[in-house]
């Protein structure tokens, strides 16, 4: 670098503008982005471990993700490198990844690529970084602001893991602010400022999540005010004039434009006029096409509406052929009035009983009935005789077949209970009683030996019986189903459980496990640990992934946990250990927003096994007596005890039962538990109630049992705890 070269740099530091000089530079400094950049998420860990794969950050402007690029050359050992995709071409990618292997084989150095605005190369760019991917010359870290999933090479994205950066928070925007006010060498720091509380209120709203957009207001706003005394104070006018009007993020062709009418139509479908009338003018505003518009609402009048307004069709059309008469901008008024009209509606989906229709075609190979076919042509064949003319019938209407032999009973059309459809509903199911009931009483035998196979009552059957499987991971899925993860969250697994563990693990790939296991389980979920190294730094990747072990809740507490978004455990309570502690433990992790969800089983009102016997009537009875003496006596653990031992919890407490059953099989073991000799066996404990004789009996016919299945019924209580303000 000549004296020129440094003397234009020195330049280019100081007449920067105010957000190019005050991007941060460690991740102490950033703001906002904490789903994916706060303390235990995959991506701090990545960053300042040094072990990146491939990654690609996606979201609107001023958001960081060009931030977080220079972070990363900050922090990182690697030869770090910069394109941007406006400006570069086939030859600059050449002339990187001639670099990349210099670093390589000179220097055993990787280098990581940095291309902003990735979404600007074309196939043929972008096809050119693909195999260096691949083989691990280069990391690429791409930034984009519109969807990768349709701008960037499907095959860069399989091998890249996706961030999402969002729209900063109002307070991450102050944030930003305060950090330009205070920072006397790249801010303001070294002038005496003053902000107006409305100017600043005024200064964030209007930025909408843009931090850049926010500073260059800013920054307007300070470079043209007079000091007065010394101090330069930015008023609300003052605020008004530097961010006169907010830009609308809005593209025809790119993310903006399909997310905006999204939100449209969902808000229509919800019933919220008011947020219907708020996308519709976020959309006329940035110049959508009306026509667009009525187009996607005569779809929904159809679509979503449907038979419980049979006229929303009609005013949906009435009120596009109007805005063609007046046009713009007195249109406006027709197409508030179409979607005021649908939002407002009763709603019903039922015309989607057409697909399964479609589906019924396509995988049916059926024949017409004969009543139904044409007779003009083919009435010597039988065609349409026996059939039945409903206008000559009271009400106009005669129960017969209309649908073919193999789809009878077959249900297309489920009427909803709204406006219209809430009328006919209760006639055409009654209508459809009557046309079974009329098909079966004329049926012919030789129909009935012809029949198709039900391959949907099959295929029902084989459902219902695969739902005898583990019930381990029955209690798994209706644990995660009431947690539902983010992907980016920190979860902790109370007793390390490995089903609850692994789940964890692939649900949250963005974010991190705990798991709270002593040393010998620590050794054996190690053990299960298989990650598969498929490329060079993937295996990097995947040991960030692994799950982070602390000490079991009743040892030494963790000194700084961090903010955990979910716990999760199975049977904490089940064991007559120290209850209490392992609840206020657990408590002890919980922050602000946590949420806890333990999953207990509930033996004390499960099924007995006394009901599993048949003994004489008398025996049956003073057993079953006994049994509830026995249950009684030992205060089994069931939803009473778990009531009350949830009582003294500072935590807000949400109790669900759930019936589980399960094939239990009746192996040699559980029925020698049952009928052996020691303090834990159920009949030994039953002869303390039960007269000898009858005991004998018990075991007698326990033993009978063994090597036979029986349907177990027991309980599982799925708890919720909450900080009380978060519930």
């Amino acid at each position: 670098m000549d004296l020129f070269d440094h003397r234009r740099q020195r330049l280019e530091q100081t007449d920067a503008p105010l957000a190019d000089r005050m991007r941060p530079r460690t991740l102490e400094e950033f703001v906002g982005q904490q789903h994916i950049i706060g303390p235990g998420r995959l991506l701090r860990r990545a960053i300042q471990a040094d072990q990146l794969s491939s990654l690609l950050f996606y979201g609107p402007p001023g958001t960081g993700k060009t931030t977080l690029a220079r972070i990363i050359a900050n922090t990182t050992r690697s030869h770090f490198m910069a394109i941007n995709a406006v400006l570069a071409g086939v030859k600059d990618i050449r002339e990187a990844i001639a670099a990349a292997q210099d670093q390589r084989g000179q220097q055993g150095r990787r280098t990581i690529l940095f291309v902003d605005e990735v979404h600007r190369f074309n196939k043929a760019q972008q096809d050119a970084l693909l195999p260096w991917v691949e083989n691990g010359t280069i990391i690429l870290v791409g930034a984009t602001t519109e969807n990768p999933y349709f701008e960037v090479n499907k095959a860069l994205v399989s091998r890249s893991r996706l961030f999402r950066l969002l729209p900063l928070e109002a307070e991450d925007l102050r944030q930003v602010v305060h950090q330009a006010l205070s920072d006397p060498e790249r801010g303001y720091g070294d002038r005496h400022i003053t902000i107006d509380p409305e100017a600043l209120d005024h200064l964030v709203r209007v930025a909408s999540g843009d931090a850049r957009t926010l500073l260059n207001a800013l920054e307007l706003a300070v470079e043209t005010t007079p000091a007065a005394a010394g101090v330069i104070r930015i008023s609300l006018a003052v605020a008004e004039d530097s961010i006169q009007q907010r830009a609308v993020l809005y593209d025809k062709e790119g993310d903006a434009h399909f997310d905006t009418i999204s939100a449209f139509i969902k808000s229509v479908r919800g019933s919220d006029p008011d947020a219907a009338l708020y996308w519709l003018a976020r959309m006329v505003y940035a110049g959508e096409d009306p026509r667009f518009l009525f187009r996607r609402l005569v779809i929904l009048a159809s679509e979503d509406v449907g038979l419980a307004d049979p006229k929303a069709v009609g005013v949906v059309t009435a009120c596009a052929a109007a805005f063609d008469r007046v046009g713009m901008p007195e249109g406006r008024y027709p197409l508030a009035q179409a979607t005021l009209y649908l939002a407002t509606a009763p709603k019903s989906n039922s015309t989607m009983g057409f697909f399964d229709a479609l589906a019924a075609v396509e995988r049916e190979r059926t024949q017409i009935p004969t009543h139904l076919q044409d007779p003009n042509r083919d009435a010597d064949w039988g065609h349409g005789q026996q059939y039945r003319y409903p206008h000559a019938y009271q009400d106009h209407w005669v129960a017969q077949q209309y649908l073919p032999d193999g789809l009878q009973g077959q249900v297309f059309y489920q009427p909803s209970a709204q406006g219209y459809e809430g009328d006919i509903a209760q006639q055409v199911q009654r209508r459809r009683e009557a046309q079974l009931a009329a098909v079966e009483m004329e049926a012919l035998p030789e129909i009935l030996t012809l029949s198709p196979t039900d391959a949907a009552t099959d295929r029902w059957l084989q459902r219902a019986l695969s739902q005898t499987s583990d019930h381990l991971a029955q209690v798994r899925d209706r644990l995660f189903e009431a947690l539902r993860p983010q992907r980016h969250q920190v979860l902790l697994v109370a007793n390390a459980h490995n089903l609850l563990l692994w789940e964890a693990v692939r649900q949250v790939p963005e974010g991190g496990v705990y798991a709270a296991a002593t040393a010998a389980e620590q050794a054996a979920l190690k053990d299960q640990m298989d990650w598969a190294a498929a490329g060079p730094d993937s295996a990097a990747i995947a040991a960030l992934r692994h799950p982070i072990f602390l000490p079991p809740l009743l040892d030494a507490p963790n000194a700084n946990p961090p903010n955990f978004d979910g716990i999760l455990a199975r049977n904490l309570l089940l064991n007559d250990g120290d209850r209490p502690a392992a609840l206020k433990a657990l408590i002890a992790l919980a922050g602000a927003g946590t949420t806890i969800l333990l999953a207990e089983s509930l033996p004390g009102d499960a099924q007995r096994i006394s009901s599993l016997l048949t003994l004489p009537a008398t025996a049956q009875a003073a057993l079953e007596q006994a049994e509830a003496r026995l249950y009684a006596q030992e205060r089994s653990w069931g939803l009473t005890a778990l009531r009350q031992c949830l009582e003294d919890s500072a935590l807000t407490a949400h109790i669900e039962t759930t019936p589980l059953t399960l094939d239990l099989y009746l192996s040699p073991e559980i029925v020698d538990r049952w009928t052996g000799s020691g303090a834990e066996s159920y009949c030994d404990r039953l002869g303390k109630i039960l007269s000898s004789p009858d005991t004998a009996a018990v075991r007698h016919a326990l033993r009978a049992l063994t090597h036979q299945t029986a349907a177990w019924h027991t309980q599982l209580a799925i708890v919720r705890l909450q900080h009380p303000k978060d519930s």
